[in-house]
This record gives structure tokens, sequence and C-alpha cells, in this order.
């Protein structure tokens, strides 16, 4: 009989359910532990984002991050609809205001055709309002198969089905180091929790807003390091709910490292605005305040961050206003949809972004995995990182695997 190998893999996120499942999957005497620090699975970014499923329109062509959103937009919605969790592709248009606008729209089409995204089409005025009649704009970009999932119940079945096929969770366990040991013919991995200490062959960290700091505490570098930006959403009284069949977004602007206001169906059938995104004082603190001292503390000791600061002004005088008001948050959203203008509702949980950012300042835009002998470490995975999943799960573990 083959001698099994212990697999453990940090944090139950889409992520980490995603790979720890398909370690099961692809290894038949494999024995897999899912440490988690909260009693629940995503309960951090991925149960608090938009719900929109990528298709993969604005990423550069042959990134990591344009492979692995085509591959999980697939695997996603296969899955998701083996498992029954809830899933609509109501479709999505980028909306141009101007000329300089559709210059940029006509550069996203071409770059979702060499992505390879499915039946994408830029629209005139009238191509536009035959989609969405509420809709405002000079150009659009049409992009079908974009879709809004339930990711937190994605995420549960994720992790119902690793458990399924004999995965262990441990919830409520943080993961305080992982000790690299070497052996004579192969390294292994020493996760260490409050409680306990084990020995593995493998160690997958999937650690999200945490991600540096457990790096940096398992003996790797501290950079790149994760600043927390919160994206707040507001969601419309009941009666805007048929305002917009579908995804409603801005042009990108260059100048600004975030995309900005745009409007999303819910997959309750609501309707929300949003998010801007602006710098959070806390890493997991998504109501009132979210202030953490440790975390304030953390980004002003992050020569990084200030670098940052010092050359994105303008992105702070743009964001601060939706930050204060929510008129004019309401505001932004109306320009494309002008019937939003006196739409009225509440505040929905803050989502937090870990966006890992280099010493000079930059942001960090694709994914950034590190190996430390029997460690992968993922450093950064930006949006479309729930999209991916799976498709990530199939890249990590393959990692491991020398593939």
């Amino acid at each position: 009989m083959a001698k099994k190998t212990r697999w453990a893999v940090i944090g139950a996120g889409i992520i980490g359910a995603a790979v720890a499942r398909e370690i099961l999957s692809r290894h038949e005497f494999a024995d897999v532990t899912l440490f988690e620090k909260e009693d629940r699975p995503a309960a951090h970014q991925a149960g608090h984002n938009s719900g929109v499923v990528h298709a993969g329109l604005y990423y550069e062509p042959g990134s990591l991050k344009a492979t692995l959103c085509r591959r999980g937009v697939s695997l996603l919605t296969d899955f998701a609809a083996e498992q029954e969790v809830a899933f609509d592709e109501c479709g999505k248009v980028v909306v141009a205001t101007d000329d300089v606008e559709v210059e940029r729209l006509r550069a996203i089409h071409d770059r979702a055709l060499a992505n390879g995204v499915p039946d994408i089409a830029l629209l005139d005025r009238d191509g536009l309002r035959g989609i969405e009649p509420n809709a405002e704009g000079v150009a659009a970009l049409h992009s079908p198969h974009t879709a809004i999932i339930d990711y937190p119940g994605l995420t549960d079945a994720l992790v119902a089905d690793f458990r399924a096929h004999g995965g262990r969770v441990r919830f409520s366990t943080p993961v305080k180091n992982i000790d690299r040991r070497g052996g004579p013919t192969r390294d292994t991995a020493i996760v260490r929790t409050p409680v306990d200490a084990q020995e593995f062959d493998h160690v997958i960290v999937c650690a999200g807003l945490q991600a540096d700091r457990l790096a940096a505490r398992s003996g790797e570098s501290r950079t790149p390091t994760v600043v927390p930006f919160f994206g707040q959403y507001f969601i419309l009284d009941e009666g805007y709910s048929d305002a917009v069949n579908g995804l409603i977004y801005p042009v990108p602007d260059p100048k600004y490292p975030f995309l900005g206001v745009h409007v999303t169906r819910r997959i309750d059938g609501g309707l929300m605005i949003g998010p801007n995104a602006f710098l959070s004082f806390s890493r997991e603190g998504y109501r009132g305040l979210g202030l953490s001292i440790p975390d304030s503390l953390a980004v002003a000791a992050d020569p990084g961050f200030w670098r940052f600061a010092a050359a994105n002004m303008a992105t702070a005088a743009r964001e601060l206003p939706g930050v204060l008001s929510i008129e004019r948050f309401v505001a932004e959203a109306a320009r494309y949809v002008p019937s939003l203008a006196a739409a009225d509702g509440h505040r929905a949980t803050r989502g937090i972004r870990a966006q890992a950012m280099n010493r000079d300042g930059t942001l960090v835009d694709d994914f950034v995995i590190d190996r430390a002998g029997a460690t992968l470490f993922v450093r950064n995975s930006p949006s479309p990182a729930a999209t991916s999943a799976l498709a990530i799960a199939e890249h990590l573990v393959g990692i491991i695997d020398g593939r």
C-alpha cells in the first residue's frame, strides 16, 4: 500500500477550501488538514465581496490573472451547478461616457478577445439601451457571460465536499508559524498552533489578509506587505431592484489604481452600488469605525504605503467624498443610470481587500507565490481570485506535483 502524504492548507477562504479539495481529488493517498483561525469558512474576503464571477476582460493576456480567470470560470460554473449553489449569468456592460473612454473601451475589447472571453460585443448608444434601457452612455462593451454567485455558499460547498472525501477541518485554530525542516531526502514543515505542532510533507498557505504576517513569522520576507483597503457598498431600497438587468461598470481610468463605483445585481435579487476604495484602519474590521491600533501602526510604519500615498493624492480626493457622503456615492452611479439619482437604501457590511504592496509603493497586480522548502506561500491573490479559485487550486497543487 502506498504511503500517505501529509498535507496542510492554511486558511478556509474560497482559495484555501478549493486547494484542500483539489489535493484530495488528485492524490488518492493524501491526508489533508485544513486550518482556519475563525469558526467558519469564508469569514473574510470571500464572505465580503461583490459576488461577481468575472469573465476576464481587463487582464494582461498571458498573465496568471488572465489564464486562471478563464479556466476558473469554467470550473466554478460546473461546480456551482453540481452543488446547486445560487448562480445567475446576468451579464455586464462597461459604459463609456465620452470619446476618451471609447478609445479605452476598444483597448479593453482587444484585451478581452486576446483572453478568449466569449461573445463580447462593442455597442453604440442604441445597442446599450437594448441591453440596459436605463443606462446612459455613448458606447459600451457587453460581456453576456459575466455572472453573480453566492461565494460564501460556494465556499461552504467546497468545504463540505472536502470533508465528504475524508478531509479534516480545524476551525478556531490559528497558525502561529510554519517551521522549515530539512531531511536527508526531502524537506518537511512543522505547522505550529497555540495548542500543538504537526509535521507535514507539504503545506500551502492561503492566508489572505494575514499573508505577509504569517510569512514573516515563518522566517520569510515581509515584502510584499499587505495594506488593507476597504470597499463600501450601498444596498438600494427594494423599489430600485429592477432598475438594471445586469452589471454596469465604468471604463477604468489609468490615473487611478482602483476601478470606481459600479452598479451590481445581488444574488438575492437586490441591487447595490459601490465600492469605493479607501485605506482601512483594520485588516478585519467590517463594521463601525473598523479601527485596529496594531493594524494602523503597521500601515504607518510601511515605507511602501507612504510612497504610494504620495503618488495617489488624486485617488484619495476622488474616493473620500463617497466615504463621507452616501449622496455623492449615489451621484457617481447615476452618471451611468440616471434613474438612480434619488435612490435611498443602507450601507452594506464593508469588504476589505488585501492589497499587496512593494517597498517602492507600487501595487502588486498579479499573483505572487513563494516556495520555501515544503511550503508554498500565496503572497498575493488579487481579484479575480474568487472567480479563479478552483483554477488557482489546480495551479498550486500542480506546482508541488512538479507540473
